[in-house]
């Protein structure tokens, strides 16, 4: 055999073997194990009577509400070009001669976070100015007051038909009774909204009868079976009468808003 030849087949199965021993002896890639998806929490169906919302998500402690807002209904607050612009005159709530106010309805982001299991609170607190609920509309509801302790007399004039009206920058929303939702859309008995404290707030009839500020507690509710829980649960009621929404403050534990 030539020796040239011999030293090269040597050479070549020396590197056969070495390679062949490199990948015997290699260790694999352990493959990556896939991230199991985070699967949300369902929402409850009563919320979903918030048909007002953009948005309603549940992380099975808080049920999170989006809303732009605005109301559904006809306004003499929304601009003369928008389709839901009707001018209003003669009396609103409390009687009143119809006296515009120089706002308008803006379109917002509201963030309502509210807790999905409502408890008592050990320690009530007042409700704050601004956005203490939503309605089913997507508007928020506010308290009893036009200001620090003021009373509404000075701004019950500026409701429009629906008995609602704008704040500074266009905030829309409702301190009474809701017409649109009680007259046209749902209902005098209806479920109406919820507070930031989760209990449900209804309308100004119950079991056919109209329900008086003489008939609620402190907190303008009361607890006992509804359509929407048949086991039974605190709720607010909408009245004719101040403090309208809610008396002395949350009577749970309020969640959040921001817009």
């Amino acid at each position: 055999m030539n020796t040239k030849n011999s030293f090269f087949t040597f050479l070549a199965l020396i590197i056969l073997f070495s390679a062949c021993k490199k990948a015997a002896t290699s260790t694999p890639s352990t493959p990556s194990t896939p991230s199991t998806p985070s699967t949300p929490s369902t929402v409850p169906d009563i919320y979903k009577k918030i048909y007002g919302a953009t948005s309603i998500t549940s992380d099975g402690t808080f049920v999170t509400i989006k809303s732009t807002g605005t109301p559904d209904h006809k306004s003499a607050y929304y601009p003369t070009t928008n389709p839901l612009y009707e001018a209003f005159s003669g009396t609103t709530f409390g009687a009143k001669t119809f006296v515009k106010n120089p706002n308008s309805i803006n379109t917002l982001s509201y963030t309502f976070k509210i807790p999905i299991n409502p408890a008592e609170a050990s320690t009530k607190k007042s409700t704050p100015l601004g956005p203490i609920g939503v309605t089913v509309n997507g508007v928020p509801f506010f308290n009893q007051y036009a200001g620090p302790n003021q009373p509404l007399t000075g701004e019950m004039a500026s409701f429009d038909q629906s008995w609602g009206h704008p704040a500074p920058g266009g905030m829309y929303h409702y301190h009474v009774e809701p017409l649109y939702l009680t007259q046209t859309k749902l209902s005098k008995s209806a479920l109406l909204g919820f507070l930031l404290d989760g209990f449900p707030v209804y309308g100004p009839e119950e079991n056919g009868a109209k329900v008086t500020n003489a008939s609620l507690d402190a907190y303008h509710g009361h607890k006992h079976v509804t359509a929407d829980y048949p086991a039974g649960i605190y709720h607010y009621h909408i009245t004719d009468a101040d403090p309208y929404i809610n008396g002395n403050g949350f009577f749970g534990t309020a969640g959040t808003v921001s817009n």
